[in-house]
């Protein structure tokens, strides 16, 4: 960014004013992010690494002015400062109006995307108005104290000597070639503001494009992170016993260990106090020693899955953590399946296992599972009301037994080394392994005498569910996938959504966790970004007290969203919470970009200049600050673009995003502002000349009395 300043600016003092009043917004934000409650995280450390693109450019803006002033008038950088504030104010102001606008919506939406949304937005609206304060006072201050003309800008003096003289030969062959460009881009933009009617069809087929790049882009919630870490789900088949269980634990153990990217591997055994199955945790090498895409953690999840498949006497899923701790158990996504009209047990059952058969059935599912347990053989005992009243038994009795004869009974504590420990009263291994051996306990009724099981009771082997959930008041199955590495978790999901349209009457579905908040930040985006365009429309409307400003300026914005969709849908990736702010960052982007031309356009047709001629010439005034401040904040992007190691994907989303809209609505956005400021303005300019004829022809017409 420094570099880019330094070419345009071709000056190292006026290349110092902005690295002096990007320290000064940046510590403002972090009072205000103090006084808010947030802390320095990794969402808030992408809003500022986005503030500081921004805020550059307002600094660069005015400093680039400035300057300009010095060398086409020759005042000095006081008097200079001056006059350039009188012209460029205006335009700060509307930039910054139009950046905090689009992020103030933000602000007010809830749940977990409005989390997401609240932070980004605080940050990024307080450095805008911070650095537009800063533009205002301390930039203006700096330019009229330190500035002075370089010497490069005399074409008629000689070079300086030494390193100073490459120097001065450097920037004036930048600036003899920029100067042509420049000349050149005035007459191509000349050329199609004569066929400005031509050039709507090319905005039509701009807004085409965006309407079909954004129905084909893959949806998500948020882009799956390589965290270090990936987890571990072994689940054997019912009725499994602990040996079998630590027989595969061990296979799985030697399989993540002999692997290049595996550090150590953990397990947790008996969840939910099943024998038969585990977690694991693998902890992943550093980034830095995994720097292929296929050492990442996505990949290695999926591969390990693959190979672990082997194993036939268990499931074995590798997953990854989800991208939001507390949202799910892990990524990918998450489900109820619910029996919404009591159709029983069975019927859920078969429903459940109709959608995995299915499910499977397609190659863009994985790690279809579901975190119930299986049916399973049960010993269910069966009491005799009749008999056990009669003989003086208590159901508390007969459960104060069997609890304390099968599952233990907790007596109290005791001290043993200096260390506390519980007392539990349990039936010895050989009198409570068999059904048969129930009969042979015995109960003490109220009478004092003990009487066996045998003589009111009766068992029998059965098949039933050891686990019954319910979900918002229905029987439900609680059902887990992801989909392949390459495919997003909103295509996964409407595939999902497919099959469980075949399901039976009365089976329903609900999503859970990070799916459910995938499809309620689906829903919201649009309100946002219709929200987000109309509060900045009429900002600038009330900032200008004109309606062709902001039309002008607003019809920019397709053009930036269309970058900001190429770029990436190219990159493979997907319409998640981050591109949505990647989006309404272009969106303002776009925006300050097209108010840069159409500022000066406007006070150049106010001193008397046609329509045609000031904005011809507003253009040739702006290309310098455009290009610069475009230049600046897309280099300041770009780690973002191409970011590696924790919180990655989050980079690379909002990096692409914002890269691509900046890029488009610079190279595309240059030459078309100026045919929609012709347009609009000479549209309006005609229907208030056609009203003020009619209402003049009204007021000189006769009276006719009836």
């Amino acid at each position: 960014v420094v570099i880019v300043m330094f070419i345009f600016l071709q000056n190292f003092r006026a290349t110092l004013i902005p690295a002096i009043a990007v320290p000064v917004v940046l510590l403002g934000t972090f009072g205000v992010l103090s006084l808010t409650g947030y802390s320095i995280n990794m969402l808030t450390m992408f809003a500022m690494v986005l503030a500081i693109g921004l805020l550059v450019d307002d600094a660069i803006v005015v400093v680039e002015n400035v300057e300009r002033v010095m060398r086409d008038t020759g005042l000095p950088a006081k008097e200079a400062t001056r006059q350039s504030m009188r012209e460029i104010t205006p335009a700060l102001i509307g930039i910054g109006v139009t950046l905090a606008a689009v992020f103030v919506p933000m602000a007010f939406f809830g749940g977990s995307t409005g989390v997401i949304y609240r932070q980004f937005s605080i940050t990024i609206v307080s450095a805008m108005a911070f650095s537009v304060f800063v533009a205002l006072t301390l930039t203006p201050a700096l330019c009229a104290t330190i500035l002075k003309a370089p010497a490069h800008h005399d074409p008629n003096r000689p070079p300086r000597g030494g390193l100073l003289g490459l120097n001065d030969r450097f920037f004036r062959w930048f600036n003899r070639h920029f100067d042509a460009a420049t000349a050149r881009y005035q007459g191509t933009v000349a050329y199609l503001l004569r066929r400005a009617k031509r050039m709507i069809l090319v905005f039509l087929a701009v807004c085409a494009a965006v309407w079909v790049l954004f129905k084909n882009l893959p949806t998500s919630f948020l882009p799956d992170e390589d965290q270090g870490f990936v987890y571990v789900s072994v689940n054997l088949p019912a009725g499994a016993t602990d040996e079998r269980l630590n027989q595969v634990l061990d296979q799985v153990k030697d399989y993540l260990l002999a692997q290049p990217e595996v550090i150590s591997f953990n397990q947790v055994s008996g969840l939910s106090g099943v024998q038969g199955s585990a977690r694991g945790f693998v902890r992943l090498k550093t980034w830095a020693e995994r720097p292929l895409p296929s050492q990442s953690a996505p990949v290695f999840a999926q591969r390990a899955t693959k190979e672990l498949a082997v194993i036939r006497d268990a499931q074995v899923i590798v997953s990854l953590p989800p991208a939001v701790r507390g949202l799910g158990s892990s990524a990918g996504f998450n489900f109820m399946l619910k029996d919404l009209n009591d159709l029983g047990h069975d019927t859920l059952l078969a429903a459940k296992d109709r959608f995995l058969r299915e499910a499977r059935q397609h190659p863009e599912l994985t790690g279809l599972r579901t975190t119930n347990m299986d049916d399973a053989s049960e010993l269910r005992l069966n009491i005799d009301d009749r008999k056990a009243a009669a003989l003086n038994l208590s159901y508390a009795d007969i459960n104060s037994v069997l609890s304390g004869a099968i599952g233990g009974t907790y007596v109290n504590d005791f001290l043993h080394n200096g260390r506390v420990k519980r007392v539990y009263i349990q039936g010895d291994a050989p009198y409570r392994m068999l059904p048969q051996d129930i009969d042979q306990w015995h109960v003490r009724n109220r009478n004092g005498e003990m009487v066996p099981f045998s003589a009111f009771s009766s068992s029998h082997w059965a098949y039933g569910s050891p686990q019954l959930m319910r979900y918002n008041g229905s029987p439900a199955y609680e059902l887990q996938g992801r989909a392949v590495q390459g495919v997003s978790s909103g295509t996964a999901m409407e595939i999902v959504e497919e099959i469980l349209a075949d399901m039976p009457q009365g089976i329903g579905y609900e999503w859970t966790g990070a799916s459910l908040q995938e499809r309620q930040s689906g829903a919201q985006a649009p309100l946002l970004y219709a929200v987000s365009i109309l509060f900045v429309f009429l900002c600038l409307a009330a900032l200008y007290e004109s309606w062709t400003v902001p039309l002008s300026v607003m019809l920019a914005v397709p053009i930036g969203v269309l970058g900001a969709l190429l770029f990436t849908t190219t990159r493979g990736l997907t319409n998640d919470v981050y591109f949505q702010v990647g989006l309404l960052t272009t969106v303002g982007l776009a925006a300050k970009n097209a108010i840069l031309i159409v500022e000066f356009a406007v006070q150049l047709q106010e001193r008397g200049k046609s329509v045609f001629d000031a904005t011809v010439e507003a253009v040739r005034l702006r290309l310098r600050p455009i290009l610069m401040t475009s230049l600046a904040f897309g280099f300041g992007v770009t780690p973002l673009v191409f970011g590696t190691g924790a919180g990655a994907g989050g980079r690379n989303a909002i990096g692409t995003a914002v890269l691509g809209g900046t890029v488009m609505s610079t190279v595309l956005g240059i030459f078309m502002v100026p045919i929609f400021f012709l347009l609009v303005r000479s549209w309006f300019k005609s229907h208030s000349r056609h009203e003020g004829d009619a209402t003049m022809a009204n007021a000189g017409a006769p009276e006719v009395s009836a």
